[in-house]
């Protein structure tokens, strides 16, 4: 990607930090991961797009009366990616659910488990156990490995890496406990601020993540080279981030952006990247604040037989830090996964 597209691309993806009212992406703060909710009903509608599927669920209360339910669940690619397709729900079929419930007066649910009218349970998330039947359908395995492929360690660092929530995650997505951060006290009051946010602003609808919370996505990425520099390719939001490879500095007519500046060099077998120009305002999804003053530098460093990724942030940002904060994340190299078109489609919520 030359400059010109690369300008473009980060200006088009600032633009839209001013869509208002759109949905919600991240499940963080907005349901109850210690307990369980059933829900029986009549799908009324399906949306069968990223972010995140979401049913329509029509129901009637020991009362009599009717009750309309949102049901959300995990990604439709990473669904797909256990097996578990859009036919599998159908308008008009009655079926059991059993999710997270709300942390707030609406009914509205994170799904877990469902139950179709044939009696084939599907487990739908993670970390979920088959609940009414001692088979399910749902396979969750690639999310679960700690051991990648090590057939190709000639790939090198060029190559299609895969998440696995059993290995180290860059934020703690379900918690919005930051007390392991030395923050400053201007930190700690944004953080107070953002926790009594009616919606969770850093992840909305279909707004690009910014730097370095982007780094946290959950799906496959790829680096490829081009020409000189090295390109990024990220399946969330269909993100692509240019590392600017064999420069000094960040040229000074350049726009700051949610994925600012990236400087890349070489230390023997890790490709470390600096990044500056920010103007992304969250470090996290737990409200943690980034001032345009952050620099952030990451070290991507494969292991030798090419089957793990290793990866480092280190941010410094006074503004937000006591001292340098670093988190750590890996990725695995698993050969049939690759990077698939995102799609993004959010819808207003009411």
């Amino acid at each position: 990607m030359n400059r010109l597209a690369s300008t473009l691309a980060v200006a088009a993806a600032a633009s839209l930090a001013a869509v208002p009212s759109l949905a919600h992406h991240s499940a963080v703060g907005r349901y109850d991961a210690a307990s369980i909710l059933e829900v029986e009903g009549e799908i009324a509608e399906v949306r069968w797009r990223s972010p995140h599927m979401m049913v329509t669920l029509e129901a009637v209360n020991d009362g009599g009366e009717r009750a309309v339910w949102s049901i959300e669940g995990a990604a439709p690619l990473n669904l797909a990616r256990t097996g578990i397709t859009a036919d599998l729900f159908r308008v008009g079929d009655r079926v059991r659910v059993a999710g997270w419930p709300p942390v707030r007066d609406r009914r509205e649910m994170f799904m877990q488990n469902v139950l179709l009218p044939s009696g084939e349970e599907f487990v739908m998330w993670v970390t979920a156990e088959p609940r009414w039947s001692a088979e399910s359908r749902g396979d969750f395995a690639h999310w679960r490995r700690t051991e990648g492929d090590p057939s190709r360690p000639e790939l090198g660092l060029f190559r299609v890496w895969s998440s696995s929530l059993a290995l180290p995650m860059l934020f703690d997505l379900g918690s919005r406990n930051v007390d392991g951060f030395p923050l400053t006290e201007a930190a700690r009051a944004a953080v107070r601020a953002y926790a009594n946010a009616e919606t969770n602003l850093a992840t909305q609808g279909c707004i690009p993540k910014g730097m370095p919370l982007i780094m946290e996505q959950p799906y496959p990425m790829e680096f490829v080279r081009d020409g000189d520099d090295i390109v990024l390719r990220m399946e969330e939001y269909d993100v692509v981030r240019t590392i600017h490879m064999g420069e000094e500095a960040v040229p000074p007519d350049w726009p700051r952006s949610p994925f600012g500046y990236s400087v890349g060099r070489w230390e023997g077998e890790s490709l470390v990247v600096t990044t500056t120009h920010l103007d992304w305002p969250w470090f996290n999804q737990q409200g943690i604040p980034q001032s345009e003053d952050a620099v952030l530098v990451e070290r991507f460093t494969p292991s030798g037989d090419g089957s793990r990724l290793d990866y480092e942030l280190t941010s410094t940002d006074p503004a937000t830090f006591a001292e340098p904060v670093t988190r750590r994340k890996q990725w695995l190299y698993l050969p049939d996964q690759q990077v698939r078109p995102y799609e993004c489609e959010a819808v207003t919520e009411e």
